[in-house]
């Protein structure tokens, strides 16, 4: 049984942090809203209380059934969840009367103590809370100090219960990690074993008992997540794994055959279905956004369906789902039935009567890149820039047509291939070009020509949430509009796109 820390989430933005930080120690982890506590087993080796937005000074706060967990299991209270265990077992929290939000430092820290061992004073620690605790019980101990803040960390005698009024899990608290060290392998006794070995390992053979002789079916993207997912499957269970790679005319150049070859010479049993006309059927004449979507979800949906059932006694539909999809659909604000569409195979309906199996819903993103690097997976795939479920259908503004799409396709491809050439792509968390609807007066030659502008995109992005345009050098914009302008007919004009997200989006439908 894999040894776990629970954390108890109460609405934090930071909530996800913690769980990122933990697993950077080899340490699994889970996140429940704090009014769902998961049954307590064996495995479970500690107790983090997140931070909150509210307060705990309102009418009706936040308030776990902690029962079974604080005096029996190790407990961690993080900003909320200090200040709710100090006042709601003998202490009082009220308004702070001083600044405590963003950087601080340490005044005094009893080093002597196991939570706060290796940690020196005047560290910087990350602050953000309006309340502050007040008072203590009286088998609580003061362990760490800031000016403003007298009890920033503090213990509870005879039992392993702790409180911090920081943030350990940011970046600006600079000995975070080794006070959530001290925490999982000192006092909780972690061992450190989760690594992506060892995780593959564990959902192999987890795999092969769930699904037994069942055949699966999966559909694939070409995107990392699915990728992995297929390689798991495809260790666990061989040729019952059947993938179905669908071509819907919107990927990039030469993509459809690059991505089924790496499929093939990694061993799946995968088929490779070009529906490139029932698409751009379906397409015709539609210029809305969110009309292109919903068309391009029916098509897939029609493809997958008969391809399916030409897989005789098929029982089981994998998912790509990963953690994060899975904390959004079951969090404090109110649980959801439903995992996000674009997770769901396009939203697959009810007569398609499969189980779902989702090898990948315990990770991050970026432990999914791990598993991949570990299992082999192409670098082609495992480091690719993020690409839309639509595809390029998003990225020609207006209505489609195949000669739009030809057009964008060699366009896209100088830039990716111009940004790979340059050592600039993994740089990029993501890039792309638009197809825009207008069209411009140039010259070419002693000629005056009236035709399409294309836009250049790159993002640098963590998560998606946020980015921020890509500063890329002069020089090479200048290589890679030259080369456009040049080589694909059709357009004379590019220009480049500086907008952030917010207030811009990634992509521009």
């Amino acid at each position: 049984m894999q040894e776990q820390i629970l954390i108890l989430d109460f609405g934090s933005q930071y909530t996800q942090l913690i769980a990122r930080r933990l697993r950077e120690l080899n340490v699994y982890c889970e996140i429940h809203p704090y009014n769902k506590i998961p049954t307590l087993n064996a495995s479970i080796k500690g107790v983090i209380l997140s931070g909150s937005p509210h307060s705990v000074r309102e009418n009706n706060p936040p308030s776990p059934d902690l029962s079974a967990i604080k005096g029996k299991l190790p407990l961690l209270g993080v900003c909320y969840g200090a200040q709710y265990l100090a006042h709601f077992f003998g202490g009082e929290v009220g308004k702070s009367n001083s600044r405590e939000y963003g950087r601080a430092n340490l005044s005094f820290v009893n080093d002597t103590h196991v939570l706060v061992k290796g940690i020196p004073t005047h560290s910087q620690v990350w602050m953000s809370h309006g309340d502050t605790i007040l008072t203590i019980p009286n088998d609580y101990t003061i362990i760490a100090s800031t000016h403003d803040v007298k009890v920033a960390a503090y213990a509870i005698a005879n039992e392993s219960t702790y409180g911090i009024q920081f943030h350990p899990e940011v970046y600006h608290s600079t000995d975070g990690m080794t006070l959530l060290k001290n925490f999982v392998y000192t006092i909780c006794q972690c061992s450190g074993n989760w690594t992506p070995d060892s995780f593959i390992d564990t959902t192999i053979s987890t795999l092969q008992t769930q699904l037994g002789n069942d055949k699966v079916i999966l559909g694939l993207s070409g995107g990392v997540d699915s990728s992995v997912a297929a390689l798991l499957l495809h260790k666990a269970i061989g040729k019952n794994l059947h993938c179905i790679f669908v071509d819907n005319g919107l990927l990039r150049k030469n993509e459809f055959e690059s991505v089924l070859h790496s499929y093939q010479d990694l061993g799946l049993n995968v088929k490779g279905v070009n529906a490139k006309t029932r698409f751009y059927e379906a397409l015709n004449g539609v210029s809305d956004p969110e009309a292109k979507r919903k068309a391009i979800g029916k098509v897939f949906v029609d493809v997958f369906d008969d391809e399916s059932k030409l897989i005789t006694d098929a029982k089981w539909l994998a998912q790509g789902t990963i953690y994060p999809d899975v904390i959004e659909s079951v969090s404090v604000k109110g649980p959801s039935a439903t995992i996000k569409s674009h997770h769901n195979v396009g939203g697959l309906p009810d007569y398609m009567k499969l189980k779902v199996v989702e090898p990948l819903r315990s990770l991050f993103k970026d432990e999914v890149r791990r598993v991949g690097k570990a299992l082999g997976l192409d670098p082609a795939i495992l480091n690719r820039h993020p690409f839309p479920g639509p595809g390029l259908a998003i990225r020609i503004l207006g209505d489609i047509t195949p000669q739009k799409v030809a057009i964008l396709q060699e366009v896209d491809s100088i830039f990716i291939e111009g940004l790979k050439t340059h050592g600039l792509y993994d740089q990029v968390w993501q890039a792309g070009a638009i197809f825009l609807p207008i069209q411009s007066v140039g010259v070419m030659g002693d000629e005056r020509t009236y035709e399409h502008v294309v836009a250049l995109r790159a993002v640098s992005s963590t998560d998606g949430m946020t980015a921020d345009w890509c500063h890329l050098p002069y020089d090479f914009l200048a290589k890679i509009s030259n080369a456009i302008i040049n080589k694909v007919k059709g357009v004379n004009r590019v220009v480049y796109d500086i907008s952030s997200k917010p207030p811009a989006t990634i992509e521009w439908e």
